[in-house]
């Protein structure tokens, strides 16, 4: 655009790269964080990346993982919960809507592989069988990954639901 304003596709302000706006983001995220484990009194180093569209933030120990766990919680629930906290302290600094991930003690990035393996089984199982395949409820992130696991052993699938029942379903080609 010639007037100085952000099209539909870059939703960074003028003057500053999506780039920039997600470590920006990332930066806010790490700092509410360490506050939290300061008074939590837990040991955890923050890393920061930036993946596609989204900042990355993790919190990690260099020590026993065991010591994190209480902010994963019951698979992941506590996690889910202090995501969304995360991202409104990036709301409240920035105005703008997060879609920033947050994982601890790798959690997420077990739960990534662990999904795409379902997908990719689930997607196996259709093709031999030719009959559709529903698989339990999960949260938007789980039915993110297993869909992307779907689509890259060339099938399609949908999720049916509503929530907190939401689930992916896996359809024949």
């Amino acid at each position: 655009m010639t007037d100085g304003t952000t099209s539909a596709v870059d939703t960074a302000p003028a003057g500053e790269s999506v780039l920039s706006r997600l470590e920006h983001e990332g930066d806010i995220a790490a700092d509410y964080l360490e506050g939290l484990l300061d008074i939590a009194d837990l040991d955890g180093d923050i890393d920061m990346d930036v993946e596609g569209d989204r900042a990355l933030v993790s919190i990690v120990s260099e020590g026993d993982d065991r010591t994190l766990q209480r902010l994963v919680g019951q698979d992941g629930e506590v996690l889910e919960a202090l995501q969304e906290l995360t991202r409104l302290a990036v709301h409240r600094e920035t105005g703008e809507r997060s879609r920033l991930m947050l994982d601890v003690a790798g959690f997420r990035a077990r739960k990534r592989t662990e999904l795409a393996e379902l997908g990719a089984e689930a997607a196996e199982r259709v093709k031999g069988t030719g009959e559709q395949v529903k698989l339990r409820p999960m949260t938007p992130f789980e039915r993110k990954v297993v869909h992307d696991a779907v689509a890259a052993a060339g099938l399609r699938s949908e999720s049916e639901g509503e929530e907190p029942q939401r689930c992916v379903v896996v359809l024949p080609a």
